[in-house]
């Protein structure tokens, strides 16, 4: 039962969709059919044609080189946060879960008070501190976007752990490790996946819309939410600049929404980015 689901997600539609977009990302260097910095002011704000697919923007550079090169960028920087993120949401989830007590509810506090703020907005105090780059970007998103994993993770860990077979293991001596590692992890595993495609959707529309705010990823580099900043002003006259980045940013986030909702339907869960679980449990 467990490979025929995992087979059919991933040999669903948004599987090849996402699988194709990688390949041709990573391949981007191979591929690509110009130089995506090579300036031609010439060719500047072109449509698409036989010698420019997607058009030029307003330097004359190659929209579906840049689009290509970008998506490197894009998809890393979403990939690395998403499992900082992981990792850290679900490390501070077990602590909470296993130690309990004061500990557990200052966790909660703290997981509630950046709930109720707006990610991009604390993003954007941490920028404004540190400065914009490439480890900033990564830090000031890494830093708020943990809360939904840990706040599953200790929610579905509390449940566990209150469970029989779990209050007889510790009577017969069993240490927490081996609690965690055999009942704990395997039990979070699967909702902790969905959730992890769930958000690297939602993370890549965010860090999109940092770079799109100028903030993000710095010149030379780009990445399809710069891109989407510099074609901004020249939408009229071109706006494939404009729909080329932020139709990649929608498939891949749609793509990976729909692989994250397929995982939870198998589970039989609910949404795993609601951020108020059913069963919580507290203490």
């Amino acid at each position: 039962m467990a490979k025929r689901s995992a087979s059919r997600i991933l040999l669903s539609a948004p599987a090849f969709i996402l699988l194709a977009v990688v390949i041709v990302t990573i391949a981007a260097p191979l591929i690509s059919p110009y130089d995506p910095d090579a300036q031609s002011l010439a060719d500047r704000l072109q449509g698409p044609n036989m010698v420019h697919l997607l058009g030029t923007d307003a330097l004359g550079r190659d929209t579906l080189s840049r689009v290509l090169h970008g998506g490197q960028f894009s998809l890393s920087v979403a990939l690395i946060t998403t499992l900082f993120s992981l990792l850290v949401g679900t490390i501070l989830g077990l602590l909470s879960a296993l130690r309990g007590g004061w500990l557990d509810e200052i966790f909660l506090r703290v997981n509630d008070l950046l709930l109720a703020l707006p990610e991009i907005v604390i993003a954007l105090l941490i920028i404004a501190v540190m400065g914009p780059g490439f480890f900033t970007m990564v830090l000031s998103v890494g830093v708020v976007a943990w809360t939904p994993t840990a706040r599953l993770v200790r929610s579905m860990a509390a449940q566990v752990l209150s469970t029989h077979h779990v209050e007889a293991s510790k009577h017969v001596g069993a240490s927490r490790w081996f609690i965690l590692r055999h009942h704990v992890l395997p039990f979070v595993a699967g909702p902790v996946l969905a959730q992890a495609a769930l958000r690297f959707g939602l993370l890549l529309v965010l860090l999109g819309s940092l770079s799109y705010l100028g903030i993000g990823v710095q010149p030379p580099q780009s990445d399809w939410g710069s891109m989407l900043a510099e074609a901004q002003p020249h939408a009229i006259r071109s706006p494939w600049g404009l729909i080329a980045p932020g139709a990649a940013i929608f498939l891949v986030s749609f793509c990976v929404t729909l692989l994250g909702n397929r995982i939870t339907h198998v589970l039989g869960g609910d949404d795993v980015l609601d951020s108020e679980p059913k069963a919580e449990i507290h203490g």
